[in-house]
């Protein structure tokens, strides 16, 4: 029996096709394929990243939900960042504001404050103005508002030598709201240009004659400067050392502070759905409901992970202390810079970056014929600087104006470094501080799960915690 084909020759069909059937004298795949078994994968994620901030915090148990941070009674110097309004070019100080100055901070005189305020001068500066001069009276009160400004010091031998940046919300000379006498043991020179607003003491000293709290306010400050600190602004812990014979020994306690931090564990949940019927005739070879789980899971992980960088109440960048947060000397990240990160705190144990930024630090050290080795961390060969590896986070944001930040970390409850808490043994517990609990059935047959993970992060001493601000990354 033979099987004869014809090609049809209406020239409306399909030229392809039609050459197709006649070169073909087998099955086709298309056919073939519906009696073939297809070799699948699990359901691909392209948002899963490394997150390498949950792999290298150490987790803390967190009884109650709640984790409260002792520490040492501190003297709050009131060294924190000053706010600023403006009015097209004309830049004004937020007079609450000035209470971050040490010697107003706690002023209740709303007035005084105000009369303050205005009192400010504007002052615009570029590249190379020199705002303060060393050995000159200290007679002014100087407010960055914006720009970036060098203090220069003079070195052992001489020389010139910066001492660190100033750069918005900083500010210099509150000391000479107590004294006219001193000098300046600086200058303060400008690297960008900028605004700045200043308060002469002159100024200053008409508003004190007409306020009797601010003048009282003064003279509590200057009497407060008498108890005894150690370099951290902690109450002091007087111990005598190298004496003979029977003095009299100083008695001593090591103050608290009466009010200490306490962080409550934050929560990120979902609720997944699936329709009954896909949960019963779906699952082989892979099961519908714990694949679905799975991807909602790493969802709320890769969340957990920006709650635990931006998050405003708990976030990294927005908890380093003031004094651990610095600028670039320059713009982009060189190595004196990450030198400068990495001294302020001992035992620096690792560093976060966007990548982008990485990119950016290998440039500036191609640039110097700066090869360092990569270290090995967490199973992989990862960068590293002075032997500190350091991760890429692209949870750490990139701002409009291609600037970045740098964070490193001292880690752990024996070093009193940053630790994540979260809390174990919750009900229907899927993973450590991740529950997945049934919420039911509804009427349209589509079975509910609530997908709950409980986290937070705490820095147990300032200096455990940070950032290189403003790093340029887009030359």
């Amino acid at each position: 029996m033979s099987i004869s084909m014809t090609t049809p020759l209406d020239p409306t069909s399909g030229l392809d096709e039609s050459a197709n059937e006649q070169a073909r004298s087998s099955l086709a795949t298309a056919a073939a394929r519906n009696l073939a078994t297809t070799t699948k994968t699990v359901p691909q994620m392209q948002g899963i990243s490394s997150r390498w901030l949950l792999r290298v915090l150490p987790w803390t148990e967190v009884s109650g939900g709640t984790y409260r941070v002792n520490r040492r009674l501190s003297h709050t110097l009131g060294d924190g960042r000053v706010e600023f309004t403006s009015t097209g070019s004309e830049v004004s100080v937020i007079p609450v504001e000035l209470r971050e100055l040490a010697t107003l901070r706690g002023l209740t005189d709303q007035a005084a404050l105000e009369a303050l305020a205005g009192r400010f001068e504007q002052r615009d500066f570029t590249p190379g103005d020199v705002l303060i001069e060393r050995g000159t009276p200290t007679d002014q009160v100087v407010l960055i508002a914006h720009g970036k400004l060098e203090r220069v010091g003079e070195g052992k031998y001489g020389d010139d030598t910066v001492l660190g940046v100033l750069a918005d919300g900083d500010h210099a000379g509150a000391t000479a709201l107590l004294s006219g006498d001193g000098t300046w043991e600086y200058t303060v020179r400008a690297v960008t240009r900028g605004t700045a607003l200043v308060l002469p003491r002159s100024a200053y000293e008409e508003v004190a004659d007409r306020s009797d709290a601010l003048r009282s306010h003064i003279e509590q400050f200057r009497d407060a400067l008498i108890p005894a600190q150690n370099k951290h602004g902690e109450a002091a812990i007087e111990v005598a050392s190298g004496h003979v014979g029977e003095p009299q020994l100083p008695g001593t306690f090591a103050d608290y502070e009466l009010k200490p931090r306490e962080y409550e564990l934050n929560v990120a949940q979902t609720v997944l759905k699936i329709h009954t019927r896909v949960a019963d005739l779906y699952n082989d070879p892979m099961n519908q409901l714990d694949q679905q789980l799975r991807l909602t899971v790493e969802a709320l992980r890769e969340r957990q992970e920006h709650e635990m960088i931006n998050n405003k109440e708990f976030g990294l960048l927005h908890n380093a202390d003031l004094k651990q947060r610095i600028h670039t000397r320059s713009g982009p990240p060189t190595p004196d810079d990450l030198d400068e990160l990495v001294s302020r705190r001992r035992k620096t144990q690792v560093l976060l970056a966007h990548p982008r930024t990485i990119a950016a630090i290998g440039r500036e050290w191609n640039a110097r014929g700066i090869y360092p080795t990569g270290v090995e961390f967490g199973g992989q060969e990862v960068r590293a600087w002075r032997g500190i590896p350091l991760l890429p986070c692209n949870k750490i944001p990139v701002n409009p104006d291609q600037t970045s930040s740098i964070i490193a970390m001292r880690l752990g409850q024996e070093n009193q470094g940053v630790v994540g808490l979260h809390q174990t043994g919750l009900p229907d517990e899927y993973q450590p501080g991740l529950s997945v609990r049934f919420m039911g059935i509804n009427e349209q047959a589509v079975i509910k799960y609530l997908v709950s993970a409980y986290f937070s992060a705490a820095v147990l001493v300032p200096d455990a915690l940070g950032v290189l601000e403003d790093v340029e990354i887009g030359h």
